[in-house]
């Protein structure tokens, strides 16, 4: 199992590392070649509005196909969507290329993680392997970014699409000579099941709740502490760190999981984490220094980066093993829906009741939602 998620990782990091860099470089070379900022907001919007419409279905062709045929697809809507880039450079191309490769990147991860989530033995492993799992994104943006900048500061944003049309081919190496697991057979009755008839059951709905209220605090975090900074007369690479801070934090919490799951109720680290970060919103407005705001900064990505594992494993046990894929796929649409939308509303609740106000109201909604994470301590496994 050990040897199998290593490679599955590695291939999750390949795929995610091609969105990432293409999320970078496309907004700079059209910022670059004279379009508006709101033309570039628009374009990043593009690697998240995918997911929104793709989500469900790809839960459904995973549930019905398993693993490989669904990375595969993928695999070859990032190849195709940043080979366009590489060979035509101009704007409406990069809109294409987001479109593809977004979708490709949430298509794979919704078959990776219900692979995972069927392969494991018990739930203390299951917390292990989706904590292992979540390490993933973290290097993928560090790699994907990284690589791009290097290869656009020296031989041009060609040559860096072309990088990262290589990057899903590299990940299918990986991925392809996983086995397999038996599909599920639709209980008797369950044929005509909807993905929405998921909702029907009240500790579902409660895990979408809680799930959206903690990506919010991650919406919020990078989308307003830029504009603080600003307030504060910070510079850039202060805000920068500021943010980079979270980020390492957030993977050192997700690489430390894994030794830690087993000792932790899922219930438990949910509520603790919601707890946390609604305390460490409701300060952070009356941080004024760059080392105050990068403190709270680094405590809140320990925070936040501790909830997907363990969403991930309560999801897989109130869920019936034959609809593992739809339920991924709702709640993959949820984050990428707030990912779209949240910016635009903070940004409008921004001017009316200030950036402080912003972190206020998401830290009092947070804090009352934890009593939905409590509530997910009595959890039974659908048979």
């Amino acid at each position: 199992m050990k040897r199998e998620l290593t490679r599955l990782i590695t291939g999750q990091i390949c795929l995610h590392a091609c969105m990432a860099g293409m999320r970078m470089a496309a907004p700079l070379m059209a910022l670059r070649s004279g379009q508006s900022e709101a033309a570039v907001g628009v374009l990043l919007a593009l690697f998240a509005l995918t997911q929104v419409f793709l989500a469900l279905p790809a839960g459904r062709y995973a549930d019905a196909h398993g693993l490989k045929r669904p990375v595969m697809w993928s695999v070859l809507m990032a190849f195709v969507g940043a080979g366009l880039a590489a060979l035509w450079p101009i704007f409406p191309v990069l809109c294409v290329s987001a479109l593809l490769t977004g979708g490709a990147t949430g298509g794979a991860i919704i078959a990776l993680q219900r692979h995972v989530g069927r392969a494991v033995k018990d739930t203390a492993q299951m917390k292990q392997a989706f904590s292992w799992l979540s390490i993933g994104p973290a290097f993928s943006n560090f790699i994907g970014p990284f690589t791009a900048g290097l290869l656009i500061d020296h031989a041009g944003f060609q040559w860096a699409y072309a990088a990262m049309a290589v990057l899903p081919l590299l990940g299918w190496l990986c991925i392809r000579h996983t086995r397999e697991l038996p599909p599920v057979i639709k209980p008797e009755g369950h044929e005509k099941n909807r993905a929405w008839d998921l909702l029907n059951d009240a500790m579902f709905r409660r895990l979408l709740m809680v799930n959206w209220f903690l990506s919010a605090c991650w919406d919020v975090h990078t989308f307003v502490v830029p504009i603080l900074g600003h307030e504060r007369g910070l510079s850039a690479s202060a805000i920068g760190s500021i943010l980079g801070g979270f980020a390492i934090a957030a993977a050192l919490i997700r690489m430390l999981l894994p030794i830690l799951a087993a000792r932790l109720q899922e219930w438990q680290v949910i509520t603790g984490a919601m707890l946390i970060t609604s305390a460490l919103l409701g300060i952070y407005p009356l941080m004024h220094t760059a080392w105050t705001m990068g403190i709270c900064s680094v405590l809140l990505g320990l925070s936040l980066g501790s909830v997907q594992p363990m969403v991930m494993s309560t999801l897989h046990q109130i869920t019936p093993e034959h609809r593992h894929g739809e339920a991924l796929g709702l709640r993959l649409m949820g984050i990428n829906a707030s990912s779209v939308l949240m910016p635009i509303l903070f940004g409008a609740a921004g001017t009316v009741i200030g950036i402080g106000g912003v972190f206020w109201c998401v830290s009092a909604v947070v804090g009352l939602g934890s009593r939905s994470a409590y509530q997910l301590r009595v959890h039974k496994t659908h048979e």
